[in-house]
């Protein structure tokens, strides 16, 4: 199961990539009977404050799928990092969209 979905610039909505990977993490929280972190993250676009503002909602927009997925909202928490922790460097495109994400973590 793949932990990290990736998001269009400026934006926390899910697509429909996304939202099939989630289904297979609901699958596995459940089946495993685990409880995850949703981190949020950004480009390095945009200032420190706002990336932190983005990052939260891109977390909690997973977040919120997971427990319309059945996921107890109990087990899951959400963290923003902003553009504080890419995951990789560069100021590319690229590198940029690798860097749009939430990752899903096991507690």
């Amino acid at each position: 199961v793949g932990d990290r979905v990736f998001f269009a610039f400026d934006s926390a909505e899910l697509d429909a990539d996304a939202q099939e990977l989630l289904q297979d993490q609901v699958a596995w929280i459940k089946q495993y009977d685990k409880s995850v972190t949703i981190e949020g993250h950004c480009d390095e676009r945009g200032t420190r404050e706002y990336n932190l503002a983005l990052g939260e909602k891109r977390a909690q927009a997973v977040k919120n799928y997971l427990i319309s997925l059945g996921v107890a909202a109990t087990r899951v928490g959400a963290v923003s990092y902003g553009k504080e922790r890419p995951a990789v460097i560069g100021s590319s495109e690229a590198a940029w969209g690798q860097n749009r994400r939430s990752v899903t973590t096991v507690n």
